[in-house]
């Protein structure tokens, strides 16, 4: 099986991305499943159901997310309709939405997806160690094949989930720094791990936002208005091969693709 992880969508630029080239890389690898971070698609912060929808049509199955979910308050009653549109598992229970989604492609077994959220510099949410072990407990009684989308700040902290996990799911990914990491591996236990997918949007830029705003803030501490950048639009993420039958994960490998 297949299994196509798409890195943090930012903005327009990483729509267009998304429109422009999925279509063609879900046909080319013979993906069954694709999930995205779409916490930053809705000009850089935030996610919209327009959007959402936009999403889906052009084949992303699974959508993850994030810290920056909550920066557009009217995709919130989204998160009780949409099963595929998930927020971190491990923020508090009263918070709507579902941080776990199965996932049944067409003739192929189902695949488990659980989004977690680091407490490192983040917000200081339930401990994502002990969120994973209960969800697992339920992935677990539906499929083999389980991906982690781990969102955080410290590498330490997501190098940590991944060894934590090892073994227990198909993939650790992180997301949230934007910065494509060149650490991906199959860690002993056969879980394919990446400290970061990297991020679908420009790369012209500080993580996806106009140079100069980010800059201006840095140097007088000021607050600055921040705008999604334009240039260098690239795909980018990781297309991992996982055995079917034990769930093992067989490859990953980083995707990184411009867009004209």
């Amino acid at each position: 099986m297949n299994i196509l992880f798409i890195a943090d969508i930012v903005g327009r630029p990483g729509r267009r991305a998304i429109s422009g080239l999925l279509p063609d890389v879900i046909e080319k690898h013979d993906v069954h499943v694709c999930v995205a971070n779409g916490e930053n698609a809705a000009g850089g912060f935030g996610l919209t159901e327009t959007i959402v929808r936009e999403l889906h049509q052009c084949g992303v199955d699974v959508i993850t997310s994030g810290n920056h979910l909550w920066d557009r308050k009217e995709i919130i009653p989204l998160l009780d309709e949409d099963p595929f549109l998930l927020r971190p598992a491990n923020y508090p229970p009263e918070v709507p939405g579902c941080g776990t989604a199965i996932f049944e492609p067409p003739g192929g077994p189902p695949v488990g997806v659980l989004n977690l959220q680091g407490r490192v510099f983040i917000s200081p949410i339930d401990c994502p160690f002990r969120v994973a072990d209960r969800e697992l407990g339920y992935l677990k009684e539906r499929t083999r094949i389980i991906l982690v989308d781990v969102h955080a700040e410290a590498t330490s902290e997501k190098i940590a989930l991944g060894w934590y996990l090892d073994g227990r799911v198909s993939a650790v990914v992180g997301t949230h720094t934007h910065v494509q990491t060149a650490d991906e591996r199959i860690l002993p236990g056969g879980t394919a791990y990446i400290t970061d997918a990297g991020m679908t949007g420009p790369h012209d830029s500080i993580i996806g936002v106009k140079k100069k705003a980010v800059l201006e803030r840095f140097l007088t501490q000021l607050p600055t208005h921040f705008e999604t950048a334009t240039s260098d639009v690239r795909l980018c993420g990781v297309l991992i091969k996982v055995d079917q039958d034990s769930g093992r994960a067989i490859e990953i490998d980083r995707i990184n693709i411009n867009h004209p």
